[in-house]
């Protein structure tokens, strides 16, 4: 027979979720996308301005103060907002449980590094390297 809970429906339905942190997932997927609403009407702007310029003139520019920031802010919120929705669409998708870890596990990776690889690059030209 049947267990009757006395517990109330919200109270069986907040405890849903493999990881209890949907909301702050969701969180953060929207503000990493409003975050780069303008940051890419930014560097769309930037490299309209810069077309046809040469090598030189855009070095110069990502050597700035004020650019070099935005296209860090810009480099992190991309990778972190791809990260976030792969994530989402593995776990959705994806129902082998190993396979699931080993494509969450690479997404993370791949996101950390090629982020770290273009942060550095950032640096290297802001810094004169």
């Amino acid at each position: 027979m049947a267990e009757i809970s006395r517990r109330t429906t919200l109270a069986r339905v907040r405890f849903l979720g493999s990881a209890k942190d949907g909301t702050a997932h969701w969180w953060a997927q929207r503000l990493t996308a409003a975050a780069l609403v303008p940051l890419a009407l930014w560097f769309v702007a930037g490299m309209v301005i810069l077309a046809g310029s040469g090598h030189g003139p855009f070095v110069a520019w990502l050597g700035r103060p004020v650019p070099a920031v935005l296209m860090l802010l810009l480099i992190v919120a991309t990778f972190h907002h791809a990260q976030l929705g792969l994530q989402v669409v593995i776990e959705d998708y994806v129902l082998q449980p190993g396979l699931r870890i080993a494509l969450l596990v690479l997404v993370k990776f791949a996101a950390f590094g090629l982020g770290l690889a273009a942060v550095f690059a950032v640096l290297k030209i802001a810094f004169g390297g």
